[in-house]
């Protein structure tokens, strides 16, 4: 995430009572829209872990925690006078997976005696969901002891039983056993303060104590994947007709307290969920990997979108403060090869890559699509542009000899450092002012045409106070998209659009954001245990990339820093053209559209509009405030068309 920001441009701001301009639609396109430009983007803010991927139990498998300390039981409860502790287990499930659920029943117990798991803020209960539990489990010592856990749902409020299933267990097993249950409610619960529970008869197991390892809780998913993607968000995602996705997150490559050794590393997020150790993220909450790459992987088939995957670059963050050191450039050699591997692992061929044959027996032998792979993440902050010359001269040198049909991108800011090789294409970020997009509209107008290409990898309006961008909500930080920001947003993404012979790629950031642990604010979707809530800026870039033709159509120009801007794109299969207009003004906008270029011209088209007051929100109290609405409107080769204030619209009409 930059801590920083493009230098504004010295703009001025024309606002009127009512704007009105003819816009003149020329036929003959410009350039091609190339079909990355509209997106989609992964971050870390409880997005993956308890969020995309639909595993519903926290701290599911004691991950990098201490062992007996009460941190270690984090989502974890005792049930009626159990003892449970987290303990370093001297026969750990896996050597990734080191601790263990230790769970006594105290002598003198008697009913059902057990332990809960609160789920990420809770756990939504479906009636029509069948849900799939497992977890691992021994004794330490062996007895003749037998009995029965039983497995399921229960309220939080009354403790009611909502879904279970039993499963006998005996003192003799004093090596790692895994068992599997299913469980289907009978009845869906009215809210998701519900937990995940397991019991056994106190009386019957009084004394006794058992270990328990690698937990977890699935509902279906996505596409019916294996430890695969939570439905809801999942279908959000794809709703909005996505191109790409960036991954595994700008930030999540590295961590907290950084080392070479704790940073994402691609092979340590694939194989067996016993073999993922996870990692404390630089979020502030441990990343199980159980999302690793092989799940994004198929996750991005199964939507129809192509990976833009960042691989680690030598640099080291240390905290919230991204101020580390990197690695001297005589210790990236080790480093460069596990990229390679990492992008082998993506698209190799199993019968010259090993990484490439771990991917074939894990049952995708075909390779993934791979166009664009970004060295580093946001190399223009603290030390790291003293040293990114040389970790790029060496990452791209070597990664581009090896593999030359990917298109590599640099992560500093564009021009400084100069790098060598010059860069085929820049990632560029940028946090400010719904004022400052509106403004900026223009950004991309006067980059030179060399050949170099640009990727907007993060961009969002966060801030109504360009003094503190970074500040609270008391000093203008918005904690959701509003109209103000959203249409300011879209007036910007007309400047993409209309530069999108050198503007390849965009995406809003963050994606995902948990209402229950907010890192950073706003982000374009939100959701807790049971719902999703789609922001206003989710639905302009739903409309963005929905509504794109493969051809960009010069057009009058809008005023540059006005609030009204507009971009036209064109199918040459269909005809339909895609007139989008950004009204980021507090006044209505008037715009007459010259389409007579064109031999013939629809009477009448669709029209898309996404419109409210200036501060208005989607909320999780108010999910549905503000949402497009579609009507019919009159076209033709001249026509009107009355753009309300705070507003994005998007005009879809045939022409020939």
């Amino acid at each position: 995430m930059r801590l920083g920001f493009l230098n504004t441009l010295l703009l001025g701001s024309f606002v009127a009572s009512c704007l009105a301009v003819t816009v003149t639609v020329n036929k003959t396109p410009s350039h091609s829209v190339p079909s990355t430009l509209c997106e989609s983007r992964h971050s870390a803010r409880i997005s993956g872990d308890g969020g995309l991927y639909a595993e519903l139990l926290q701290n599911r498998a004691f991950q990098q925690v201490t062992p007996n300390t009460t941190a270690a039981l984090n989502a974890w409860s005792a049930l009626n006078g159990a003892r449970l502790t987290v303990i370093a287990d001297p026969t750990p499930v896996s050597k990734a997976l080191p601790n263990s659920l230790q769970f006594t029943v105290p002598s003198g117990s008697s009913g059902a005696v057990g332990f809960t798991n609160a789920g990420f803020w809770g756990i939504k209960v479906d009636s029509a969901s069948t849900y799939k539990a497992s977890f691992y489990y021994r004794f330490p010592a062996s007895s003749s002891f037998s009995g029965t856990l039983t497995v399921g749902l229960r309220a939080n409020s009354n403790g009611a039983t909502l879904a279970s299933a039993t499963t006998t267990i005996h003192g003799t097993t004093t090596n790692w056993t895994q068992v599997n249950l299913s469980f289907k409610p009978a009845a869906s619960a009215p809210n998701v303060a519900n937990s995940f529970f397991v019991s056994i008869d106190g009386g019957a197991a009084a004394g006794q104590t058992i270990n328990f390892a690698m937990f977890s809780l699935f509902p279906p998913t996505y596409k019916n994947r294996p430890n695969g993607m939570r439905v809801d968000i999942a279908e959000a995602l794809a709703e909005m007709g996505p191109a790409f996705f960036r991954f595994p997150g700008g930030n999540n490559l590295v961590c907290r307290s950084f080392t070479p050794g704790t940073r994402w590393q691609w092979n340590a997020t694939v194989g067996s969920l016993l073999d993922r150790p996870g990692r404390a993220g630089d979020w502030g909450y441990v990343n199980t990997d159980g999302l690793g790459l092989l799940e994004y992987l198929e996750f991005f088939e199964d939507v129809g979108m192509e990976p833009i995957m960042a691989v680690w670059s030598g640099d080291r963050v240390s905290g919230y403060a991204l101020g580390g050191t990197s690695e001297p450039e005589s210790q990236l050699a080790p480093f460069i090869q596990q990229a390679k591997d990492q992008i082998n692992f993506v698209i190799g061929d199993p019968a010259t890559s090993a990484p490439a044959a771990l991917r074939a027996s894990l049952g995708h032998p075909e390779p993934f699509t791979l166009r664009f792979v970004e060295i580093g993440n946001e190399d223009f902050i603290g030390s790291a542009p003293s040293t990114y010359p040389y970790r790029w001269r060496d990452f791209f040198g070597n990664l581009s000899a090896e593999f030359p049909q990917i298109r590599f991108l640099a992560t500093s800011d564009v021009g400084s450092p100069i790098l060598s090789p010059a860069p085929p294409a820049y990632d560029v970020h940028v946090y400010q002012t719904p004022t400052w997009f509106y403004q900026n509209a223009f950004y991309y107008d006067s980059f030179q045409r060399d050949g170099t290409t640009y990727f907007e990898g993060e961009y969002a309006a966060i801030s109504t106070n360009a003094s503190n961008l970074f500040g609270t909500p008391a000093q203008g930080r918005l904690l959701w998209p509003t109209m103000a920001s959203s249409s300011g947003e879209a007036a910007f993404m007309t400047g993409l659009e209309r530069n999108s012979d050198i503007v390849f790629a965009a995406s809003y950031a963050p994606l995902l954001q948990h209402v229950n642990s907010t890192q950073w604010t706003p982000d374009l979707v939100s959701f807790d245990a049971g719902s999703v809530i789609r922001s206003t800026s989710y639905y302009v870039q739903k409309l963005f990339a929905t509504n794109v033709g493969d051809q960009y159509l010069p057009s009058t120009l809008p005023t540059n820093g006005n609030t009204l801007h507009w971009s036209i794109t064109r199918s040459f299969s269909s005809g339909a053209t895609f007139i989008k207009v950004a009204n980021a003004g507090s006044a209505t906008a008037s715009l007459t559209f010259d389409l007579s270029q064109f031999s013939t011209v629809a009477s009448s088209g669709t029209l898309q509009l996404l419109t409210g007051a200036q501060t208005a929100s989607n909320t999780p109290a108010a999910p549905n405030t503000i949402t497009p609405k579609t009507s019919t409107v009159s076209t033709g080769k001249s026509f009107t068309y009355n753009a309300p204030a705070f507003s994005v619209s998007v005009i879809t009409v045939t022409t020939h």
